[in-house]
């Protein structure tokens, strides 16, 4: 598993994360303090303090390609 820190603090950001995040086949995680939802779910994000800083949770070890994907959110 592999962790990246990023800030989704616009509605459009949340869009583009989840068609991004979306495109992947393993399982991605959203993390703010002691909340974790699914990062493919919009609804399971906008539930989520998106004025603090969050962190994808992704449950590969072969993801080097997502994270380059997501490095415009960090």
């Amino acid at each position: 598993m592999k962790s990246v820190k990023i800030s989704l603090q616009m509605a459009q950001n949340v869009k583009d994360f989840v068609k991004i995040v979306q495109d992947y086949p393993y399982e991605i995680d959203l993390k703010s303090d002691k909340y974790v939802v699914d990062a493919k779910s919009i609804l399971g994000i906008f539930s989520l303090d998106l004025s603090k800083p969050l962190t994808v949770e992704i449950h590969s070890d072969d993801c080097d390609d997502l994270i380059a994907d997501l490095k415009k959110f960090a």
